[in-house]
């Protein structure tokens, strides 16, 4: 269906074209050429980060990062259930095993003292997702990894600009992932980047990404790796994005707070800014509050040419997690009752007034 209001759409009115067209004219299109470097220095200062490597999306991105800490069978990576599903299979790639943990009712994010009680001498490590643009509670998460001499993985996929008591996501672990997928808030299309402040972890992360090749010796490779690289045409649009990184972000803040206004005095909860934190709302989302109401909205939505996503299914509920049984209720009810609303920052104050007014129509 052709949506007038998709879920997504990213806005590609800075030097995307110019910069893509500097690829094609020099014949720079795979993973060689100045602006995959160029990408990953400007991502890494933007972050406030020693070291950035490009890969050819998010998910490998996680991927790369726990096989860079050497994590594998027999480990276990504590990691929140409520999140998209690339969080979780990465972990099972590596032949570790996850252990999932509940969310935060307030914040919708991992719960710090649930993972204290996760930590066995098998964990390896921890893996905070911060979900659609709201950072972790950082602190206690900082506090149990060095406590139990664990590392920590930020899945960063949703949190590009977000931070925590005034640090960007991505700075608290010993190394983190982003993803630039079409939907998120900078994109090249299919991209991801993971950073660090570890030059033995970013040279293994290199050394990984690019097929194992040894370091002094062409065409000899002394590990089995990957073939993880991204190309010049994708950090091509991405620096282009990241010029004005600041501006796309400001707008969708902007989009948040516009559905705030007009989405007062429904039955419905909008995803909250927590005290020390500044979310980006990646994904702007709500919660009805009785989850029969929520399949019916959506197709009230649809039918008004707009798009929604569900909430993110819990992973422990899924057939290839699902072999032991587990409850986690407060995930669980975040992902029964939510909805994923436009949230692209295009939208202007009238097309925002119109998805809310068709909400409060629902609703009588």
């Amino acid at each position: 269906m052709n949506y007038k209001y998709p879920v997504y759409r990213p806005n590609l009115s800075g030097n995307e074209k110019k910069y893509v067209n500097e690829c094609l004219d020099s014949t720079w299109i795979s993973s060689k050429g100045k602006f995959v470097s160029e990408f990953e220095d400007k991502f890494a200062e933007y972050i406030g980060i020693e070291y950035a490597a490009g890969v050819c999306n998010g998910t490998v991105a996680l991927h790369l990062a726990l096989i860079t800490l050497g994590i594998g069978p027999g480990d276990e990576v504590i990691v929140p259930t409520f999140t998209y599903i690339a969080s979780v299979n990465a972990i099972a790639y590596t032949g570790a095993t996850p252990v999932f943990v509940d969310s935060l009712p307030e914040t919708w994010q991992m719960s710090p003292e649930d993972v204290k009680k996760k930590i066995t001498p098998q964990t390896k490590a921890i893996m905070p997702v911060h979900l659609y643009g709201h950072p972790c509670d950082m602190d206690p998460i900082v506090k149990i990894a060095k406590a139990n001499n664990i590392f920590i993985v930020e899945d960063c996929a949703e949190s590009f600009g977000a931070k925590y008591k005034d640090k960007n996501t991505g700075t608290f672990g010993d190394i983190s992932a982003f993803s630039f997928f079409g939907n998120k808030t900078i994109t090249t299309g299919e991209g991801g980047m993971i950073i660090t402040n570890d030059k033995t972890l970013f040279d293994r992360a290199v050394h990984f990404k690019g097929q194992g090749l040894a370091k002094y010796r062409e065409y000899w490779h002394d590990v089995i790796g990957y073939n993880y690289r991204m190309t010049n045409i994708c950090a091509a649009i991405g620096l282009a994005q990241l010029e004005r990184a600041d501006s796309i972000i400001q707008q969708k803040r902007k989009v948040a707070e516009l559905y705030k206004k007009y989405l007062k005095d429904l039955p419905v909860n909008v995803h909250p800014e927590s005290k020390d934190v500044f979310h980006i709302y990646w994904m702007f989302t709500i919660l009805v509050n009785k989850n029969d109401d929520r399949e019916p909205l959506r197709e009230h939505l649809k039918t008004n040419g707009i798009e929604t996503r569900p909430a993110f299914y819990p992973v422990h509920t899924m057939p290839m997690y699902a072999d032991r049984y587990q409850k986690h209720p407060v995930a669980e009810d975040l992902a029964w009752r939510g909805i994923n609303l436009p949230s692209y920052p295009d939208l202007t104050e009238n097309d925002i007034k119109f998805i809310c007014e068709k909400i409060h129509e629902f609703y009588g």
